[in-house]
């Protein structure tokens, strides 16, 4: 933020750099109708430190103007750290929760169809690769679009018209055969 300000922000006179910064931020706020919007993923691995000044961040005067809307996208683990104790004051600040579960096969299917028409080909895999793609994604979207990214950039190297079961057991088949080590000889 201190370089998108052209604020300069100094480790040893934090709150003096905080300052300058949200008085910056403040002018700026007055001269646009635009709110910034800061997206944060995997913010289970945030410190609890940087997640409590997200809180300072985000508002003025006493929470009733807001300066900073933040997305904390994370699994479980961030619902978890929300309720330590030091980050209640940021918990409870929280509007809209959306936790979500594992996909079911069939919304899986809708998305991965979805995915296909809106490419172009919504013929480009045959319904039992479809399903089975949805089969081995664990109700996981990115997992299944992994998937199929992986068989779209095999089946582009063959030069392949359509992507089926065989290319699948192709491309994710466990080989067979284990090789054994070789004895180290002295």
């Amino acid at each position: 933020m201190g370089d998108v300000f052209a604020v300069p922000l100094k480790p040893h006179n934090r709150w003096g750099g905080f300052k300058s910064l949200r008085e910056v931020w403040f002018a700026h706020l007055e001269t646009t109708r635009r709110r910034p919007l800061l997206l944060i993923d995997e913010a289970q691995e945030m410190a609890p430190a940087t997640l409590s000044e997200l809180r300072l961040l985000t508002s003025a005067r006493f929470d009733s103007q807001p300066l900073l809307c933040v997305v904390l996208a994370g699994d479980a683990r961030l619902i978890e750290k929300l309720r330590r104790e030091e980050l209640i004051p940021l918990g409870s600040r929280i509007r809209t929760r959306l936790a979500t579960e594992h996909a079911s096969r069939d919304e899986l299917l809708a998305c991965l169809m979805h995915l296909l028409a809106g490419a172009g080909n919504a013929n480009l895999m045959t319904p039992s690769l479809c399903t089975t793609l949805c089969d081995h994604a664990a109700g996981n979207y990115r997992i299944l679009t992994t998937l199929a990214a992986e068989l779209l950039a095999a089946a582009a190297q063959r030069d392949l018209p359509q992507l089926d079961e065989r290319l699948y057991l192709d491309v994710f088949a466990q080989p067979d055969t284990v090789t054994p080590r070789r004895a180290v000889s002295r």
